[in-house]
């Protein structure tokens, strides 16, 4: 699936400043192309508000709201590349919507994204996000991400977008249990890990992958 209109934008939001982004995710050592092409394609300033549209394509988080971000490029390259490397992405869990852009990228490299959203608000912008791109492969929920999308699992990947301090079990537990991967920030505010977990059996194969940092992974639900 690929996003089937394209939001160039105008001035700081221009193909030109996406490039340069490409440029900087590459000298990182992102270097999946299909990765690359959807980071170039997706028209990250659309997720931000407009006072800070002209930084959208800076390779930092920026604010959107309810004390939440949307994540530094670079990071959502990296899980990206993750998920797409690691097995079979029929089905892929993403815990904390945000505004959206996680969702889009993802959307375009597996076949069905379930993303989940404890904060209402935040989770209705997706929406609109998405449907502007018309993103029709991606089905969303108001929940407590902590606990997951049982009725949905179980998982050939699920991506989480917010730290906890342990990873809830809910999550592990909907795993395809032939290689399901979850990959998701783990620690509290001053020293977190982000972690690929495997699951084969009963049994857990973890990996680190690098340091990072996240907004915490916080239970229950925001209505307004």
């Amino acid at each position: 699936m690929r996003i089937s209109q394209n939001l160039s934008g105008i001035g700081m939001t221009s193909q030109r400043t996406r490039e340069r982004l490409l440029g900087r995710l590459l000298e990182q050592g992102i270097n999946d192309m299909r990765v690359l092409d959807v980071i170039r394609s997706t028209p990250r300033h659309i997720f931000l508000d407009e006072a800070l549209s002209h930084r959208a394509y800076e390779d930092v988080a920026l604010p959107i709201g309810y004390n939440q971000t949307i994540s530094q490029p670079y990071i959502v390259a990296r899980m990206t590349e993750v998920i797409v490397n690691s097995g079979p992405t029929d089905k892929v869990l993403e815990i904390g919507t945000g505004c959206g852009y996680q969702t889009a990228v993802i959307s375009q490299l597996v076949k069905n994204v379930y993303s989940i959203e404890r904060i209402r608000p935040l989770l209705d912008r997706a929406r609109r996000n998405l449907r502007l791109l018309r993103v029709r492969n991606a089905e969303f929920s108001h929940r407590d991400g902590s606990l997951g999308w049982d009725e949905k699992a179980p998982f050939d990947a699920i991506i989480a977008t917010a730290a906890p301090q342990k990873i809830p079990p809910e999550l592990l537990r909907q795993l395809n249990p032939e290689g399901g991967r979850l990959i998701i920030p783990v620690g509290g505010e001053d020293k977190q890990e982000l972690k690929c977990l495997t699951r084969l059996g009963e049994e857990y194969r973890e990996k680190t992958i690098e340091s990072v940092r996240f907004v915490p992974l916080l239970v229950g639900q925001i209505q307004d």
